[in-house]
């Protein structure tokens, strides 16, 4: 998404790009604190943020059919999950798990870790089950390990709506004309990128923790894509619905009021 940017092919007249690469949980952290003007956050953790940020229409990464996946040791006779390990309270996929585990009457005790650390502490022993973010969702078969449980797919079969994961957001007092600027700059980036694969892919498997071009162009092609272009109205109504499902459950204190930009 960022490789119009990294090339200095795209810019925002007036200002520069710093980019700062960390964790979801740790930018979601940040977001709550206000500390960057663009930033990726979990969809779960934006419904906390309305009052200080909007949502780009470009930049999400959204599952269809697929997201998030529970895995356990293969053949570890589990039934149902006891103790899951997650990637951080604000993230969507521990927000999906727990509509799932509810929807279920399953009770689970989580512990919140790094997200990089999961799957190899499933893979040890050291927890029953892990919640999967990133690139383990198509590399945790090769640990020895089975899936449980995949959020997208459920959560299609349960509403027939995309899932949407992360979005990229603007800060509010930017003001609206910088903040269509700033989506615009965005999806030229995403463009930019998409017309330059190789060298894209390239720029992005630096990242990619152990990934091979094979996977790597499978990864991108999972979360960049027309989604990010452009959140269609499905998109849309497939956030909505997030928040109104875990509204109803308990799990927010009201239903958010999103903005697009």
């Amino acid at each position: 998404m960022f490789f119009g940017f990294d090339q200095g092919a795209v810019k925002i007249p007036g200002y520069t790009m710093d980019h700062h690469l960390e964790d979801i949980q740790t930018l979601n952290d940040r977001a709550f604190r206000g500390e960057f003007e663009i930033t990726a956050v979990s969809a779960h953790a934006y419904a906390y943020l309305t009052d200080r940020y909007w949502v780009l229409n470009c930049g999400a990464s959204v599952g269809r059919g697929y997201g998030p996946i529970l895995v356990q040791q293969k053949n570890s006779g589990k039934k149902s999950p006891f103790q899951i390990a997650i990637p951080g309270q604000w993230t969507t996929a521990a927000l999906v798990l727990n509509l799932w585990l509810a929807e279920n009457n399953l009770k689970a005790e989580t512990r919140i870790m790094p997200f990089d650390e999961i799957l190899p502490a499933v893979e040890r022993g050291e927890i029953d089950s892990g919640l999967l973010i990133h690139e383990g969702q198509l590399t945790f078969g090769d640990h020895g390990l089975e899936k449980v449980w995949d959020a997208g797919e459920w959560w299609q079969k349960k509403t027939g709506l995309p899932l949407p994961l992360g979005l990229d957001v603007v800060r509010a007092d930017l003001g609206e004309p910088l903040a269509r600027q700033i989506s615009q700059a965005l999806r030229d980036s995403i463009l930019y990128a998409q017309a330059h694969p190789e060298e894209a892919l390239e720029y992005a498997l630096r990242y990619g923790r152990g990934l091979d071009k094979k996977l790597g162009k499978r990864f991108v092609a999972m979360y960049v894509n027309k989604d990010t272009l452009e959140q269609g109205a499905d998109v849309q109504q497939g956030l909505q619905k997030l928040y109104d499902e875990a509204f109803r459950l308990g799990f927010l204190p009201s239903k958010p009021i999103v903005r697009f930009i």
